[in-house]
This record gives C-alpha cells, sequence and structure tokens, in this order.
C-alpha cells in the first residue's frame, strides 16, 4: 500500500516537513481506541458486579420477570386450592349421599387420588429448565383434572341409577317374606345364644316360626341370584338380588319355586317354608344384605302392612303369572325382557 504524505511545520526551523504515514494508521487509531473502550467497559462492569456486587440490567430485567411470573403461579395455586376444596366436597356428596342412596360401590381412594403420569406438558416444562414451583404447580392442575374426570365419571353413573329411581321403591325389600299371620317371629336381629351350642353369636336375620309348606314371597323385585340345596347351615335357600345395593336371603326352606337369573317381583312366591339345614324347628331365616353387610330386616319390613292388603298383592301377582303363561311362548319371553 501507498505510503500517505503529510505536511506538519518544524516548530524549530518554522518550516514545513515531508512525513510519511501508513494508511493504516487512522485504522488503527481508531481500533485502539475501540479496545480501550472495550477494556474500560469491562473493568467499570468487574468493578460494578464483583466489588460492589450489583446486578447487570439483563440480570435485574430477568428477575422482576420471575417475580412477577411467581406471584401469577402463586394466585394459580391458591385459586387451585380453592377448586380443590370444592372437588372434595363433591366428592364427599357422592360417596355420602349419592352413591349411598342408590346402593353403589364406593370409588376407592386410590382411584380418585391415583399418581398423574407425567404428561407431555410437564415433561416439556422439565426438559425446558422449568422451576419446581412451575413443575409442581403444572403437575397439581393435571391431577385436580384427573380427579375431574373421575368425579364426572361417577356423576354418570349416579345419573344412569338416578333415571331408575322409580324402579328403586318396588326393589327395596319392604314387605314380610310370609303371609300376616301365618307365623310368629321367633328370633329378631342381633346378638343371641346359639340354640345348638349355647354360645353368644350375632344372628343375621330374622326367624319366622312357621309349620312347614308356609309359603314365602318375595319382598322386592330382583333377580334371583343363587339357588343351593344343602343338608347343612342354610339347607335350601335363596339369595335375590334387588340392585341398588340390596340383597335378600331366604334359608331353611322345604321347596323352591324358582330358578338362578330368573326375574322376580314383589309377592311373587319363590318357596315353601321348610327345616332343612342346621335348625332345631321348622321356621324361615330371613337376611336382609345392603351393599354385601348384614342389616336389620325390622329396618325395611312394613308390619303394619293389613293382611288383606298382603293378600290382593299376592293374588294381583300369581294372576299376572297365570295371564303370562297364558300367552304364546315368544311373546312371553319378549315381555320377560
Amino acid at each position: 500500500m501507498a505510503a500517505q504524505k503529510n505536511y506538519r511545520i518544524n516548530p524549530e526551523t518554522l518550516m514545513y516537513e515531508f512525513k510519511v504515514s501508513s494508511r493504516w494508521w487512522p485504522f488503527l487509531k481508531v481500533a485502539g481506541t475501540f479496545l480501550a473502550s472495550l477494556a474500560l467497559a469491562f473493568l467499570l462492569m468487574w468493578f460494578f458486579v464483583i466489588v460492589l456486587g450489583k446486578d447487570l440490567p439483563k440480570t435485574i430485567y430477568l428477575k422482576r420477570m420471575n417475580a412477577r411470573w411467581t406471584s401469577r403461579i402463586e394466585v394459580m395455586n391458591r385459586r387451585l386450592d380453592q377448586y380443590d376444596a370444592v372437588l372434595s366436597g363433591l366428592e364427599m356428596r357422592d360417596e355420602d349421599v349419592y352413591r349411598s342412596i342408590f346402593g353403589m360401590d364406593s370409588i376407592p381412594s386410590r382411584t380418585r387420588n391415583a399418581p398423574l403420569a407425567a404428561s407431555g406438558v410437564i415433561a416439556e416444562i422439565g426438559a425446558g429448565g422449568g422451576s419446581g414451583l412451575l413443575m409442581a404447580t403444572a403437575a397439581r392442575l393435571g391431577g385436580l383434572a384427573k380427579k375431574a374426570t373421575v368425579q364426572s365419571s361417577s356423576f354418570d353413573e349416579v345419573g344412569k341409577k338416578a333415571s331408575l329411581a322409580g324402579d328403586m321403591v318396588s326393589c327395596i325389600p319392604a314387605i314380610l317374606p310370609m303371609m300376616p299371620g301365618h307365623f310368629q317371629l321367633s328370633s329378631p336381629f342381633g346378638y343371641r345364644s346359639d340354640p345348638i351350642n349355647g354360645t353368644s353369636k350375632m344372628h343375621t336375620g330374622m326367624d319366622f316360626s312357621c309349620p312347614p309348606g308356609n309359603p314365602v314371597y318375595a319382598t322386592g323385585d330382583g333377580v334371583v341370584e343363587t339357588v343351593q340345596f344343602e343338608f347343612f347351615g342354610y339347607g335350601n335357600h335363596i339369595v335375590i338380588d334387588h340392585g341398588f345395593g340390596y340383597k335378600t336371603h331366604y334359608a331353611h326352606l322345604k321347596t323352591i319355586n324358582v330358578a338362578e337369573n330368573m326375574k322376580v317381583k314383589r309377592g311373587d312366591q319363590i318357596g315353601e317354608s321348610g327345616k332343612s339345614g342346621r335348625v332345631t324347628g321348622p321356621h324361615l331365616h330371613y337376611e336382609v344384605l345392603y351393599r354385601d353387610s348384614f342389616v336389620n330386616p325390622a329396618n325395611y319390613l312394613d308390619t303394619t302392612m293389613p293382611a288383606e292388603e298382603y293378600v290382593s298383592l299376592v293374588r294381583k301377582r300369581e294372576d299376572e303369572s297365570q295371564e303370562m303363561l297364558g300367552r304364546p311362548f315368544s311373546l312371553r319371553r319378549r315381555q320377560q325382557k
């Protein structure tokens, strides 16, 4: 590169003199000034951050943004607390009221509160280095969504049961299993001295003492679940599933007039009393189970029903049965369905 001529005055001789300088000199001066400025800026930044302990402008901005988002997440968590409390109240009402009324099994706690599998959103937050607070809030939100889904499904089931609420009245075992005036109550529900070995034992039903051959009737609409013939224990006995959590058990029968999976209605004769199985005398042992637990049948039996009304109910069922038997076989099957 050609040199550049510069004229400068000599202060001693007061004469102009030629001075040759490179063309790069101005650029070098600019570069030197720039590097010196950078060094000075770095020195000032080092002094500002290390010595004085101050934050950089970008750090201050990020901290402000982090504080703002942390505040928003805390507000979200307070709202989630409210939603969780409301959802817990719905779950309690569902278990203690709705599902209990319709005899539905409880939803296990492990199902309602099952841990949420890592979703795509949570995995994405974790992969992006999300904070622990953000991860915990995202997981909590997913857990509440899962609990809400379980509760929604439960309400759907309750709704289906509620649509059948009219049938529930006829399914609850509410009448006596034998004609009023044709028996004596020999043993109520509760603890008693065992009539065979004399030990104190829980009596899970009611005993209706009567001669063998006394008609036994279904106390509510349902489906025959079990028919068994035994020499010991309950002897010949029937279990009817009435739905809505209710079952009834008729034991020590002489004869049985129904078969398993057969539909019966309240007032249908299902057998005759006897003394089969482990007994000391002829009687009907009658049990009521609610959600597979023995309950006192006296709490359900309408002992004030007049004998005439009971006879009218039985005759009505007999007439309906005879009418069914008089129809063509295909029509009877269609009616039973």
